[in-house]
This record gives structure tokens, C-alpha cells and sequence, in this order.
């Protein structure tokens, strides 16, 4: 199978469709990012970011040479911060990227994992594709205490940046959601009586 054609099959069954907004962190020569674009089409978008310059290059012509002008370019320093403002994205794939090569402090990836939930949607999740074995299991910890759930876990065939084609876990995780609800408590008074007082409580 053509390697872009199993990667739009692999994207889709993690959930991205027509008109969504996506970001590819860490999107390389793009790989995913122009499955990811074919698959939105002109109603959704695609931020690509990345810290090598010479990597968007290649991307961008890529995108131009396939007619596709839904990807937007992203240049980063490396640090983790992600410019676009709140609860703007529907899915976000972080692919290969998030573990101790690349963010060797736990301090770094609690910083990514902020910007990164400030970012997407209430409905929106994170995917995160990974090769056997190389995510840590605190690094998995990390990220659902990150106020992160983990929806589904799943073996696909997917390719590296050398376009071989192998077997990888993708983890897609949700915003675990705090809904506030309304408690009414009724302490006693000094004079025996009781006085209702309401008060906001969290729930996730």
C-alpha cells in the first residue's frame, strides 16, 4: 500500500476528520501533516510546527506542489510554548516526539503538556504515536496527571522518517474535564437555627 494512502487510513481511524483543525507538533518533512491536510480539506486547517527550518521548507513546497493551502507554517526555538490562543484545535498529534530524547526534563514536558491542553477544544484529544517500548511509563504517567485521560490505545502500521513502515502503539488521550456542580450546606447558627449557605464545589 502507498505509504501516504495507509497513513490517511491510520488518521482516520484515530479520529481526524473533514473541516477539523489539527496540530502537528514536531511535523518534520510532514509525513502526517499532508495526509492530515488531505483529510480536513479546505474547510479545516493544519498547523505545522517545528523547530527545523529546513524541514518546513521541504514541507511547505510539498504542500504547494499538491495544491494543498490549508497547511499553515509553524517555526519554533524548541521551547514549549504553542502560539495560538485557547481551546482553538480539535485533535493534536504528537507524533515520536514526546519523550526524554527530545524533552529530557519532566519540567519541560509538564510546560508542553500545559500548552498543549490550553490549546485544544473541551472535545478535542492528543495522539500520541510512539515505537514499543520507547515512551516511559512515568512519561505515560505524566501525561494523565496532566489532567489527561487515556480513551484508547491501539497497534497501527505506521511509517518513520526514513519512510520504513512498522508496527507502533498510538495512545489518544482526552482533557479530562472538571464540571462544576452546586453544593448547598447548612451550618448550624449560635442560636440554634441553621443558615444555608451555597457554595461551588469541582467534580471531574
Amino acid at each position: 500500500m502507498e505509504i501516504e494512502s495507509l497513513a490517511i487510513k491510520v488518521l482516520k481511524r484515530i479520529g481526524i476528520r473533514r473541516g477539523q483543525t489539527v496540530l502537528d507538533f514536531g511535523c518534520g518533512y510532514g509525513a502526517y501533516t499532508i495526509p492530515v491536510a488531505r483529510i480536513v480539506g479546505k474547510q479545516g486547517r493544519v498547523y505545522a510546527l517545528d523547530k527545523d527550518k529546513e524541514a518546513l521548507d521541504a514541507l511547505m513546497q510539498k504542500a504547494r506542489s499538491a495544491c494543498l493551502i490549508n497547511i499553515e507554517r509553524m517555526e519554533t526555538s524548541g521551547e514549549p510554548e504553542i502560539e495560538l490562543a485557547d481551546e482553538t484545535v480539535d485533535v493534536v498529534l504528537l507524533f515520536d516526539v514526546f519523550h526524554s530524547f527530545y524533552f529530557p526534563q519532566a519540567s519541560e514536558r509538564g510546560r508542553l503538556l500545559g500548552e498543549i491542553r490550553r490549546v485544544m477544544k473541551p472535545s478535542a484529544f492528543l495522539s500520541i504515536s510512539v515505537w514499543p517500548n520507547l515512551i516511559e511509563t512515568e512519561t505515560e504517567d505524566e501525561i494523565k496527571n496532566a489532567d489527561f485521560h487515556l480513551g484508547k490505545e491501539i497497534p497501527e502500521t505506521l511509517t518513520d522518517g526514513n519512510k520504513n513502515i512498522e508496527t507502533r502503539r498510538i495512545l489518544s488521550f482526552g482533557k479530562v474535564r472538571h464540571v462544576p456542580m452546586i453544593a448547598v450546606v447548612s451550618p448550624i447558627n449560635e442560636e440554634g437555627g441553621t443558615v444555608s449557605k451555597v457554595v461551588e464545589v469541582y467534580r471531574s
